[in-house]
């Protein structure tokens, strides 16, 4: 039984691609080198065990759990809103000529603004609380899921369309025959990358529009003010960690309903 248990365990070690470890693995033994070593200045870059005890502290504090659940809300409560809105645009721009005219040029300019650019006059209106982050967070889904979204329901071509006249498809089939599966996988593909921008804009939305409220952008910004550089680089890495996490669960998700929809043909 133990030498099955070794087999399989060795079988998934071999199966996995651990490529991907090399780089970060040597950067943390290059890190401890030069901190054991005193090659950095302790205070500015400190040594790996100082992050792990501070990671350890903040793990066990209500604080972060606290600023955890606030980020995660603001995040995907924009995310949502923007989302929703920007695959109601992307189908009006893609499938009315008329709609597009009049709109697109409109659509067109504002995307060109820096998302950031959008800042002072949203907190102007809206001030720092979390109507004014997660309008922010909003519009940094927005864009890329209703840019993807036209571009999907565009990409049916003529040929398609001829075929689909011949067999008969009324407006309402052609619609949800042809054309959205069609798009599909365009419109994950703008979901996708409407959750990595709504993370990035999460983040960004509490280091900038900070009031000293909750969430993991303070956490960040209480280590700046107390000079607390294991907490900053804590922080940081928390942020990246669940940026990553909602990337590979987007990519399964997309992977998923695409073998769906497949299977379903």
């Amino acid at each position: 039984m133990m030498a099955i248990s070794a087999n399989l365990v060795i079988g998934y070690f071999k199966q996995r691609d651990w490529r991907g470890w090399v780089l970060p693995v040597a950067f943390v033994a290059l890190w401890s080198v030069a901190s054991y070593f005193n090659w950095v200045n302790p205070k500015l870059i400190p040594p790996p065990y100082a992050v792990l005890e501070t990671a350890w502290q903040q793990l066990f504090a209500e604080d972060f759990f606290t600023g955890l659940g606030a980020s995660l809300f603001r995040n995907l409560s924009g995310f949502v809103i923007g989302g929703t809105a920007g695959i109601l645009v992307g189908l009006a721009l893609g499938f009315s000529r008329w709609f597009d005219h009049l709109f697109g040029p409109s659509f067109n300019a504002l995307k060109q603004i820096s998302l950031f650019a959008w800042l002072p006059l949203i907190s102007t209106w809206f001030g720092y609380d979390n109507s004014a982050k997660i309008l922010f967070i909003s519009l940094a889904a927005f864009y890329p899921v209703a840019l993807n979204t036209f571009e999907g329901v565009r990409s049916v071509t003529l040929s398609q369309l001829e075929v689909a006249k011949v067999y008969g498809f009324s407006q309402s089939q052609l619609i949800y025959k042809l054309v959205l599966p069609a798009a599909t996988p365009q419109i994950f593909v703008g979901l996708q990358l409407g959750l990595i921008y709504a993370w990035l804009a999460t983040i960004g939305s509490e280091l900038l529009l900070a009031n000293w409220g909750v969430g993991l952008g303070n956490i960040v910004i209480r280590g700046r003010e107390a000079f607390n550089v294991p907490l900053i680089i804590f922080g940081m890495l928390i942020i990246g960690l669940i940026g990553a996490l909602f990337n590979r669960l987007a990519a399964r998700v997309e992977a998923r309903l695409l073998r769906w929809r497949g299977a379903e043909r």
